[in-house]
C-alpha cells in the first residue's frame, strides 16, 4: 500500500503541468544581460586570478544569451547552464589550470529558479537531475571538491526552494480567489431567489386571471409582460452565476443597510440618497460591501472613531462610499478574501471596487454598480 502511494504521488509530480503565464523575452530581460555583461567585462579586466581573461569573459557572456528563454524554456536553458559551465571547467582542468568563475555568475541562480517555478513536473525531475550532475563534476574538478559542492548546493538549492516556494505561494492565491469567486457567485444566486420566484408568481397568478376571466385578459397581459421584464432585467443585470440550493432567507438591501448605524465606538452614520427603487441584486450588494466595510474598519481601523456609509444613487450607477478614520496601516488590506469576493461581487454585476488610504487619513472603500437599462 505504501509503495502505490509512493508511485501514485510521483507520477501526480512527473505530470504536473507548467505554470500558467510564463512569457518570453521581455524587454528587461535584454537590459539584465546588457548590465551584467558590462561587469563582466570590468571584472575580468580588473581581477588579477583569472588565467584566461577573454574566455572566461566571452563563456559567461555567451551563457547569458539563454536566460531570456529561462521562462518558457527552462529545461533546455537549465540544461544549457549545466553544459556549458560543466564543460569550462573540464577545459581548465585539462589545461592544468584551477576552474574559476566570475562573480557575476551569480546572475545564473535565476535558471534554477526559473525551472521550478515554471517548469512542469518532468522538467523539474530532469533539469534537477542535470544541474546536479554539473554540480558535482564542477565541484570534483576544483581543488576542494567538498566545500565547492557544499556552497554550489546551498545556493542551487536555495534558488530552486525559492522558485518552488513562490509557485506554490501563487497558485495557493489563485485557488483561493477562484473559491472567493464560486461562493459569491453562488450568494449572488441566493440572493435573486426571492427576487425571481415573487415575480414568476405573479406571472403565474395572472396567467390564471386571465384564463379564468376573459374580461381581464389585457390587464394580466399588462402585469405579466411588467414582471417578466423585471425578472429579465434581475437575470441580466449578473454576468454569470452559478446555481446553488436557495436558502429562504430575505434578501438584504437598503433598509437592512440603514440599520447598520450604530452609535458605537466606533459610531457608524449612514446616509442614503436613492430616489429610485433598485434592483434587488444591485441593493443587496450595496448591502453585502458596506457590511463587509464596517467589519474591516472595527477588526483592522486602529483608533477608529467614526466610520461613514454614503449611498448615492442616479440612473446611470449606484455608488458607495465607506470611510472610516482610523490608522491606515492594514495588515489585509489587498490579500483579505471578504475584500476580494467584494470586488468580484461587484464584477460580476459590471461594476468595479477600490479600496485602500485615503490621502486624508482613514481608510476608504469605494464602489459603483451600473443601472441603467437593465430589461
Amino acid at each position: 500500500m505504501i509503495d502505490m502511494d509512493v508511485s501514485r504521488t510521483l507520477r501526480g509530480a512527473w505530470a504536473r503541468p507548467r505554470a500558467a503565464g510564463a512569457d518570453g523575452p521581455r524587454p528587461r530581460d535584454l537590459v539584465l544581460i546588457a548590465a551584467v555583461a558590462a561587469v563582466c567585462a570590468f571584472e575580468g579586466a580588473v581581477r588579477p586570478d583569472l588565467e584566461w581573461r577573454a574566455a572566461t569573459v566571452l563563456v559567461t557572456v555567451a551563457i547569458l544569451a539563454v536566460l531570456p528563454w529561462r521562462r518558457t524554456r527552462p529545461l533546455a536553458t537549465a540544461i544549457a547552464l549545466a553544459a556549458a559551465t560543466s564543460a569550462f571547467a573540464l577545459a581548465h582542468t585539462l589545461a592544468g589550470l584551477e576552474p574559476n568563475a566570475l562573480v557575476a555568475t551569480f546572475v545564473f541562480l535565476t535558471v534554477p529558479y526559473a525551472l521550478f517555478r515554471w517548469g512542469s513536473g518532468g522538467d523539474r525531475v530532469i533539469g534537477g537531475t542535470v544541474t546536479a550532475a554539473g554540480l558535482i563534476v564542477s565541484s570534483a574538478l576544483g581543488s576542494d571538491p567538498l566545500a565547492d559542492l557544499a556552497a554550489g548546493v546551498a545556493f542551487m538549492g536555495g534558488a530552486c526552494l525559492i522558485g518552488a516556494l513562490r509557485r506554490e505561494r501563487l497558485e495557493s492565491r489563485a485557488r483561493q480567489l477562484e473559491s472567493v469567486r464560486l461562493r459569491e457567485r453562488e450568494a449572488l444566486a441566493r440572493d435573486l431567489h426571492d427576487t425571481v420566484a415573487h415575480h414568476v408568481s405573479a406571472i403565474v397568478i395572472r396567467a390564471q386571471v386571465a384564463g379564468a376571466d376573459p374580461a381581464r385578459v389585457a390587464e394580466s397581459l399588462t402585469v405579466i409582460e411588467r414582471e417578466a421584464q423585471a425578472v429579465l432585467g434581475e437575470m441580466r443585470s449578473l454576468v454569470r452565476t452559478l446555481r446553488a440550493p436557495a436558502d429562504f432567507a430575505p434578501t438584504a438591501g437598503l433598509p437592512e443597510l440603514a440599520r447598520l448605524a450604530d452609535p458605537g465606538p466606533p459610531r457608524v452614520a449612514v446616509r442614503i440618497e436613492a430616489p429610485q427603487a433598485l434592483p434587488v441584486v444591485v441593493a443587496s450588494t450595496l448591502f453585502r460591501i458596506a457590511q463587509e466595510g464596517v467589519t474591516n474598519a472595527r477588526r483592522h481601523a486602529r483608533g477608529a472613531s467614526t466610520v461613514d456609509i454614503e449611498v448615492v444613487a442616479d440612473p446611470d450607477a449606484a455608488r458607495i462610499v465607506v470611510r472610516d478614520d482610523g490608522a491606515p496601516a492594514r495588515s489585509d488590506a489587498n490579500g483579505g478574501h471578504g475584500l476580494q469576493g467584494m470586488a468580484e461581487r461587484a464584477a460580476l454585476l459590471g461594476g468595479e471596487m477600490t479600496a485602500g488610504p485615503d490621502p486624508s487619513g482613514g481608510w476608504t472603500l469605494r464602489a459603483a454598480l451600473p443601472l441603467g437599462d437593465r430589461r
